[in-house]
């Protein structure tokens, strides 16, 4: 700034020497107009250099060196060095990203306005052969599935997970999810479960196979313990009681069979859906509790809707029949239970409330898992195939339908089941 203030004094100086030879003769207006011209013609001609000298890549050994654009000079080249530095830094972290995606097991893609594809990584190229004339296309029409398509409009994907087989290779296994990190900018990330799917596949085909070759078995030596029960001979306090045991134990063991199997179709076969009629469910539901005697008078039912669902009746039967028959086994034989099937704003509910030992807070989530069993001490062993909860999970999940359980120790408990409204008819 002191170098631009020198010339403009040095300006000034010329001005008022001109204006003080010319003050007798007159032509002081035409000699400032000269000087004037003279000054703007050079500034003129230095701006030109300037600009060639941008245009040139403003290059250092280009830079002139005297008057006082030399500052100007000097500052473009240091933001033009400063730009380059943060350039080649910016480059550096892009290629460490790059490298470091590279090497990411999964496929990585990058997704803008409307689902087109943008950018991906080499995981991308190898499990889902995306290629570089696939950028701008949308990545609903690369995966051409209705699955696909269906998922990409839902507004909740970002929640969800879609499972698919991969369009470069039908024998992979791809769990897909979807990211939102910008207004209209979306990140993919789809993840090899094959070998997961072929464990979860092989673990399923053994509970079948295991579930159906004991079936058999079982039903031989059920009918030989009930043949010998029902002998006319005398038998020793020992022999009847072992025969009892032996009885109770093969058909908890039937119980047990049937449930696998449950659970097994529950996982493989796809849901057969038609309009249910809930009240007519619930009403022989409740016709079987009253006919055995331990639960007797011990179910009210309340039916505060005439809301119908669209889903399986013998899946929702085994899902509620499990729920209520659960309220009965761990509630005191005195107590009632009371079975409501109710409409709120945005769904309908199935709730089932019992007044019995309760749940232990820690042991709610895991109470719908396969086998487990609380660890609550009881006057006398309940006992269950431990299977029960797990399929009312697994039967609200294929009818859309969530589980939420409350329940305090020593107080009670209730069990909700929403059923959303796409699920009425």
């Amino acid at each position: 700034m002191k170098i631009w203030a020198t010339q403009l004094l040095q300006l000034a100086l010329l001005i008022f020497l001109t204006a003080t030879v010319n003050r007798t003769t007159g032509y002081f207006l035409y000699s400032l107009l000269f000087i004037c011209l003279v000054f703007i013609i050079h500034q003129s001609i230095l701006l030109a250099q300037l600009e060639n000298w941008l245009k040139q890549g403003a290059k250092a050994n280009q830079k002139p060196q005297k008057n006082a654009w030399k500052i100007l000079y000097s500052r473009i080249l240091n933001l033009t060095k400063t730009d380059k530095k943060r350039k080649k830094r910016l480059n550096n972290i892009i290629s460490k990203y790059s490298k470091a995606t590279a090497t990411l097991p999964d496929a990585i893609v990058i997704l803008g306005q409307q689902q087109t594809i943008q950018w991906f990584n080499n995981s991308a190229k190898l499990t889902l052969g995306l290629k570089k004339e696939h950028k701008g296309h949308s990545i609903i029409s690369f995966l051409n599935h209705p699955d696909a398509t269906t998922f990409f409009q839902d507004p909740n994907a970002k929640n969800s997970l879609l499972t698919l087989a991969s369009p470069s290779n039908k024998d992979l296994i791809l769990e897909i999810k979807v990211l939102n990190y910008e207004i209209d900018s979306q990140l993919l990330v789809a993840h090899d479960v094959t070998y997961l799917k072929n464990i979860e596949r092989m673990r399923t085909d053994f509970v079948d196979n295991i579930s159906h070759e004991l079936r058999t078995p079982l039903t031989v030596l059920k009918g030989y313990i009930e043949t010998l029960e029902d002998m006319e001979v005398e038998q020793s306090p020992l022999l009847s009681h072992s025969l009892q045991q032996m009885n109770a134990q093969t058909q908890r063991m039937q119980y047990l069979v049937d449930d696998l199997l449950l659970l097994a179709n529950l996982e493989t076969q796809k849901i057969d859906s038609d309009c249910v009629d809930i009240a007519a469910l619930l009403a022989q539901i409740y016709q079987e509790t009253q006919a055995v005697e331990s639960t007797h008078n011990r179910v009210e039912l309340i039916m505060n809707s005439d809301i119908n669902i669209l889903g399986n009746e013998q899946e929702l039967r085994s899902a509620f029949t499990n729920l209520i028959n659960n309220a009965l086994k761990y509630s005191p034989a005195d107590s009632m239970v009371k079975v409501k099937w109710i409409q709120v704003k945005e769904a309908v509910i199935l709730e089932v409330i019992d007044h019995g030992e309760g749940i232990p807070k820690d042991d709610i989530p895991k109470i719908t898992e396969r086998f487990y069993r609380v660890d609550v001490k009881r006057q006398q062993e309940t006992r269950g195939t431990g299977l029960g909860l797990a399929i009312v999970k697994h039967v609200l999940n294929r009818h859309d339908a969530k589980l939420i359980i409350h329940s305090e120790l020593n107080k009670g408990s209730r069990f909700r089941c929403l059923f959303p409204k796409q699920r009425c008819c």
